[in-house]
């Protein structure tokens, strides 16, 4: 069974990849992070290894998407409160990202989005599980 979860993405650019995640509080693993690749901290068991594209590329023989121009994959990160949610969007709009969707109350669960600089989608969001519809 899997204890630990390693999120690869494609980057073009590694430094500057790097200083927009730090800028949204993110810290990085100094041991598996290297001119190539940038070891992002999400929790004790998730990461988020942003790998530079020509680096990328040697892991698989398929061709590398274009995150600007197709979606990839969605990647859900939670958040302590609503206040979070939009104050992470909002630095990640200041840093250079892009927000590609309205923000989504569902009463129970409170969502954003934005895109990273190299498009990648991240879905950021606050569940208050005691008001979960009963079924």
């Amino acid at each position: 069974m899997a204890t630990k979860v390693f999120i690869n993405l494609p980057v073009k650019d590694i430094e500057r990849s790097r200083s927009f995640f730090e800028g949204l509080g993110f810290q990085f693993n100094p041991q598996f992070s290297d001119e190539n690749a940038a070891c992002m901290i999400i929790s004790d068991a998730i990461y988020a290894q942003l790998l530079q594209e020509t680096y990328f590329a040697t892991f698989t023989k398929k061709p590398i998407s274009d995150a600007k121009k197709t979606t990839e994959v969605l990647i859900a990160l939670d958040a302590a409160s609503r206040e979070e949610v939009d104050q992470m969007v909002a630095s990640a709009k200041k840093l250079g990202g892009r927000i590609y969707a309205d923000p989504a109350d569902h009463g129970w669960m409170y969502q954003h989005s934005f895109e990273d600089l190299d498009g990648h989608q991240w879905e950021i969001a606050y569940a208050d599980m005691s008001q979960f519809p009963t079924q």
